[in-house]
């Protein structure tokens, strides 16, 4: 009996399991906390000592969740083990360490300006690998959403732009995009397994990746300190944009493909000038409702299922 039919209602975790606009909506908002914390980290806690104890935290925690799914799933991910070594290492492990890292060098205005390439990323690295080809209105509406991201980080003057200066962070930034693009669009490849088992060793195998790196940083640089505040980034970055978002992320891509979620990224800053009106005590202005409706049309626009004739 299926979940749709009259004597089988859907539970509410399968409802939300097959809703790709909420899913990804949650993913922008934990990504966009990662981005604040990731800046309030930097210079307390050095990057891959931040990205290996996220990824090694969030394992520990799917781990229980996941492991009769991995053991069903094994004998799928050894047969495909290549690529799932290489979306470990991208998704997980090269991604978050170079944005922490990124984020020692630049502003947060730079980082929300880079990070609104991402589905421009996406749809070249859909182009080049499988040769999928934007649609008209997926192009629209990215361009739309860019627009929006805009508008709110100018705050409605474009002439901010002349005043942006990019330096080293910034380029690393846009190497972890990149990756993270690539990520997303061989996503599909994954082989068909449950979703906590493609989580729990892309999780794992991305720590664990980051091994040498993790122990060469424990002499180059300042260790850590154990306080409150640090352990509190790490909890937070460990469930929510790593635990949760990815799920959900995951999810998201497997139902309605790389491009057409790709926009969401756009979400991301939204959610990112959000938080610092309800946290930070910052006033909300026109331009800011105006860069709303921009980025919310944009991606509704450009992630709505192509008209079939």
């Amino acid at each position: 009996m299926s979940a749709s039919e009259p004597n089988a209602p859907a539970q509410p975790a399968t409802w939300i399991a097959n809703q790709p606009y909420l899913l990804l909506s949650i993913t922008a908002l934990c990504w966009a906390g990662n981005a604040i914390v990731g800046r309030l980290a930097a210079g307390h806690i050095p990057p891959v000592t931040l990205s290996f104890l996220r990824w090694s935290f969030a394992f520990l925690i799917i781990l229980p969740f996941a492991w009769k799914h991995l053991v069903h799933d094994w004998a799928a991910i050894r047969g495909r083990l290549g690529i799932m070594i290489f979306l470990s290492i991208t998704g997980i492990g090269a991604f978050n360490t170079l944005q922490y890292w990124a984020l020692e060098h630049t502003q947060a205005l730079n980082t929300l300006l880079l990070q609104s390439a991402g589905p421009l990323i996406v749809a070249v690295w859909s182009l080049v690998l499988f040769g999928m080809r934007l649609t008209l209105a997926q192009a629209g509406g990215v361009l739309l959403s860019l627009a929006g991201v805009l508008v709110i980080l100018l705050h409605g003057d474009l002439t901010t732009l002349k005043n942006i200066e990019f330096n080293k962070g910034d380029l690393i930034f846009i190497v972890a995009l990149a990756i993270f693009g690539l990520y997303s669009v061989l996503s599909l490849k994954r082989p068909a397994i449950h979703g906590l088992s493609f989580v729990a060793f892309t999780f794992g195998a991305g720590a664990a990746c980051l091994i040498p790196l993790f122990i060469w940083e424990l002499f180059a640089r300042p260790l850590m300190r154990i306080d409150t505040a640090n352990l509190l980034t790490l909890f937070y970055v460990a469930l929510f944009p790593s635990t949760l978002a990815y799920l959900c992320f995951n999810r998201g891509v497997q139902l309605i493909g790389a491009n057409r979620a790709a926009p969401f990224f756009h979400v991301v800053p939204v959610f990112g000038t959000v938080m610092s009106i309800v946290f930070l005590g910052e006033h909300p202005q026109p331009f800011h409702f105006l860069g709303f409706a921009l980025v919310l049309t944009g991606v509704f626009v450009a992630s709505r299922r192509p008209a079939t004739s």
